[in-house]
């Protein structure tokens, strides 16, 4: 910010043009995800999230001022339209390669993945900043992907069937899973009845629970400098632990809800974990604001990051349910929904902690928590639906 004399505001709207991307290229992204397959459009998506990367750092050697501002949005635009897929097109894959009982956790085990990325990064770029300078750190961190984006070029394959290592025992599980009934296709003139009202109530859902979701994802770093006053190093450190309570919270939570699933059945199953995690989400973000103990208010965002991240496989795995075959197109559809919640919420913080409002910002985000769980008492993947076999 000080080095490009960029306002907090504007560092604000840096975030919110990722968003501005992201949210309406999920749908089209789970499109092309059907369309095309699994293995050719995230081999695309990477590759152009390393160019949009890499180009944030080597702006300011090209552009000074508003046009400089105007390349960073350009670059966060592109970087956001590249890793739209990741979640639309990732539920498609889970589908296809995982049995239908594991749903839960293979979608937690995607999002144990994200966090753990963006647990590792705010050490690790303080580390390269503080040793070759901001756009050393950024540039060569973004190579490493190129290596991920070939290996999965080479490896994956879009069905099992295709795949030269995957034994006749496991396509037979596979293709079983494969021929449940699919849900109605998810046309507008269809989307009043079940299971497109399934899908708006999760959609409606996760954006609100995503406006909290952005503001510990994208402010801890700045609310631990500025309202709790830790050094940039320590912040550094310290913005490390909700990610990282995130990455446990989505792993622990998808298992959770299998393991609730083939208890309960499909319907309450689902409920149990968002439930009795999103009251106490709550419950920690206010905890967070009125505690006088620094330590203590970072405590309670790394287990409140833990508790959202906890409802990943219940959403997830719960619109693969409802969608079946059409599981990119609306799984789309859910993460615009999560996009939403930033989109709106990204600004709305940025404004309030601008003018020192910390307190406000967190407020809202424990009333978005409390609507996004009432929302699941309307929400019954096992509407209109078989159970699923075991």
């Amino acid at each position: 910010m000080p080095e490009l004399s960029l306002s907090q505001m504007q560092i604000g709207w840096i975030q919110w043009a990722f968003l501005l991307a992201y949210t309406p290229g999920q749908i089209l992204s789970g499109g092309l995800g059907q369309r095309f397959g699994a293995r050719r459009t995230l081999a695309f998506a990477g590759l152009l999230a390393v160019i949009a990367t890499v180009a944030t750092p080597l702006a300011p050697a090209a552009l000074a001022g508003t046009a400089l501002f105007g390349g960073l949005v350009l670059a966060q635009l592109t970087l956001g339209f590249a890793q739209a897929p990741i979640f639309p097109v990732g539920a498609g894959v889970v589908r296809t390669w995982v049995p239908a009982n594991r749903w839960g956790f293979a979608n937690g085990i995607q999002s144990l993945g994200a966090q753990l990325g963006a647990a590792a990064a705010p050490a690790v770029l303080v580390f390269l900043m503080q040793q070759f300078g901001w756009q050393r750190a950024l540039f060569w961190t973004a190579l490493p992907s190129l290596l991920l984006v070939a290996v999965w070029a080479w490896y994956v394959r879009d069905v099992p069937r295709s795949h030269p290592q995957i034994s006749p025992e496991e396509l037979t599980s596979l293709e079983l899973d494969a021929a449940q009934p699919d849900a109605a296709p998810l046309s507008p003139a269809r989307f009043g009845g079940w299971p497109g009202r399934d899908v708006a109530l999760l959609t409606l859902s996760y954006a609100s629970m995503n406006y909290v979701f952005y503001l510990l994802a994208n402010w801890s770093f700045l609310y631990l400098v500025q309202e709790r006053h830790f050094s940039v190093a320590q912040s550094g450190w310290l913005a490390t632990l909700p990610p990282l309570g995130a990455a446990l919270g989505a792993a622990a939570g998808g298992a959770l809800v299998d393991t609730f699933v083939a208890r309960l059945g499909t319907r309450w199953g689902y409920r149990v974990v968002p439930l009795i995690s999103l009251p106490t989400v709550s419950l920690l973000l206010l905890l967070a604001v009125y505690t006088p103990h620094a330590l203590a208010a970072v405590a309670a965002m790394a287990l409140c990051f833990a508790m959202v991240e906890l409802n990943e496989g219940a959403y997830w795995a719960a619109m693969t349910r409802v969608a079946g075959a059409r599981t990119m197109s609306a799984a789309g559809i859910l993460n615009t929904g999560g996009s939403l919640g930033g989109l709106i919420g990204i600004p709305v913080v940025a404004y309030l902690s601008g003018h020192g409002a910390w307190p406000t910002a967190l407020v809202i985000g424990a009333v978005c928590a409390t609507l996004s769980a009432v929302a699941w008492f309307a929400i019954d993947p096992s509407r209109g639906n078989p159970p699923i076999e075991r």
